[in-house]
């Protein structure tokens, strides 16, 4: 997983909002990182707070917390697994007392 975006990012990213902003267009960003966080993760303290300037002026900040469904549906998933491996080596220790 990356720690920062490539050096490029924080001015192209800026473009886009830039853009979409000025034509007055719906833009939708989630990210598991924090607000606070951006400066540093987009190597560019300036670019991120013009970009936070402009989602912010008209735009809504919503923060979810709780686990994460991805993690959910794997452990999911796991368990359906290990169920079925544990009904295989059922139904092989069943066809083997029907050979006796």
């Amino acid at each position: 997983m990356r720690k920062k975006m490539p050096e490029q990012a924080a001015d192209d990213l800026l473009e886009i909002i830039l853009n979409r902003y000025s034509a007055k267009k719906s833009t939708l960003l989630t990210s598991n990182r924090l607000v606070e966080d951006w400066g540093k993760l987009l190597r560019d303290n300036t670019a991120s707070s013009a970009i936070l300037d402009r989602l912010l002026h008209h735009g809504h900040l919503l923060k979810f917390e709780g686990k994460s469904y991805r993690l959910k549906e794997a452990a999911s998933r796991i368990s359906q697994s290990k169920q079925k491996k544990q009904d295989e080596k059922g139904k092989n220790m069943d066809l083997s007392k029907e050979d006796l």
